[in-house]
């Protein structure tokens, strides 16, 4: 989707059907590059494949195939955007963000990896700003990107049937309480559950922008996959995000939406990483759930805020902490629910900001992520042409928010979770400052 005023660069004398083939190609280039950001290039993985673990570095596959893909996107953005637009994607924000993930790597243990581990982040980003320029109306878009997580689907519950010792967690794999689990082509259900809540979030977007029929079978199938994933929490933050948002569109007050969810932000954090600061708030989260420790993500919690103060001011370096040699060689703490020494993440997107950036680093990361794009979200609903895209991207901010506090994904690569994160904040930027257009002449 892009500027008003963008066109699709070719000949002044192309027949029609020049010019209809290439807004063809570019659509089913954008609907592509969504299905492959959630499909990823290692699906069904099965147990073989460690929690966390999407995109790493020593991955040959992920390396030539996103560096592939990212030339395939680059050039077909170059080839058919107008440079206004792709000028416009290059916002301080984003320069910001990699300017001090690159800076982080000098702060780690293995500089040379970390970067690589960077650069690919870099590039992942290029498939998410084509697939929100290369399609050349808001109509294109809904229509190739519909099609693309509808097909997502149906390769998912296929392989429910077809393969369900890499598509459900098995009684026999290290985690084996987690057996019968749905967590389709992906490593984890932890990681399932907020993807398939963003695919449920995308249908009702599709509904609301033409797309009916298909938004109604992607949002109930993807529904009923999260519901099988058996993570209450994410079944918890899914149906909250939506209504926050779509009780906002009823009184039309965008500025409700963001005070609400802000106030359930505070909550949200008070009653999970907030207990391991404070007895009274680890009662109140006892009081409401039976698990207060999040099984046993407390004990993670404890350990990264202590090693936080360690490397205050410029973190530890990207990547450069769970599971480093330093890590690894510790003593067991035999009293943890959990074992560091094996843990790949915080299980918080927000300590382990600061863990890898530093505090300063780390908090402006956060702003930049999940405070800014609030604002852009207030631009942009004053702006007639862009409400339910806007109104999509703002649902999956809120959630990425509270999930946040679970899960860490901040600039992991080609993570899911992290391209859809980086999917909003490019689309809430674009709906700020650009007039999408809905028709297609």
């Amino acid at each position: 989707m892009r500027n008003a005023d963008a066109k699709i660069i070719i000949p002044q004398r192309a027949p029609e059907g020049a010019a209809t083939m290439m807004r063809a190609a570019t659509t089913l280039l954008s609907g592509f590059g969504l299905f492959i950001m959630i499909f990823t290039l290692n699906p069904f993985m099965g147990d073989t494949f460690a929690e966390g673990d999407v995109g790493s570095t020593a991955n040959v596959v992920n390396q030539v195939g996103y560096l592939g893909l990212g030339g395939l996107f680059i050039f077909s953005m170059l080839a058919s955007v107008d440079p206004r637009t792709l000028l416009k994607l290059l916002s301080p924000s984003w320069l910001i963000i990699f300017a001090i993930a690159y800076f982080s790597c000098m702060q780690s243990y293995d500089p040379s990896a970390s970067a690589r581990g960077v650069t690919l982040s870099l590039v992942a980003m290029l498939i998410v700003a084509g697939v929100l320029v290369l399609p050349r109306s808001e109509k294109d878009f809904v229509e190739a990107c519909a099609n693309a997580v509808l097909l997502l689907l149906v390769v998912n519950y296929a392989a429910l049937v077809l393969l369900p010792e890499r598509a459900i967690h098995q009684a026999s794999a290290l985690e084996s309480w987690h057996a019968g689990y749905w967590r389709g082509h992906l490593s984890h259900k932890n990681v399932a559950a907020p993807v398939f809540s963003v695919l449920a979030m995308f249908g009702i977007y599709c509904m609301r922008s033409g797309a009916r029929l298909r938004g109604w079978a992607i949002t109930l199938l993807a529904v009923i996959f999260v519901l099988h994933t058996g993570s209450k929490t994410t079944i918890g933050f899914l149906p909250l995000a939506i209504g926050i948002v779509l009780c906002g569109n009823a009184i039309r007050s965008s500025g409700a939406i963001v005070i609400v969810h802000l106030c359930f932000a505070v909550i949200v954090t008070c009653l999970t990483v907030g207990t391991i600061y404070s007895p009274h708030l680890l009662a109140m989260t006892a009081a409401v759930l039976d698990d207060p420790t999040f099984t046993g993500r407390d004990a993670i919690w404890q350990f990264a805020s202590e090693s936080i103060a360690a490397h205050p001011w410029f973190g530890h370096g990207y990547a450069s902490f769970w599971q480093s040699p330093v890590i690894r060689g510790m003593e067991a703490n035999f009293e943890a629910d959990w074992d560091v020494r094996g843990i790949v993440s915080a299980h918080n997107t927000y300590l382990d900001a600061l863990l890898t950036f530093g505090i300063p680093g780390g908090a402006v990361m956060i702003l930049l992520l999940f405070v800014k794009p609030l604002t852009d979200y207030l631009r942009a609903a004053r702006r007639s042409g862009s409400r339910n895209f806007s109104e999509f991207c703002m649902m999956v901010i809120i959630f990425m928010t509270y999930n946040g506090m679970l899960e860490s994904f901040i600039l992991n690569r080609a993570d899911p979770q992290w391209m859809l994160l980086a999917l909003a904040v490019f689309g809430l930027n674009m709906a700020a400052r650009c007039n999408l257009r809905h028709n297609t002449d």
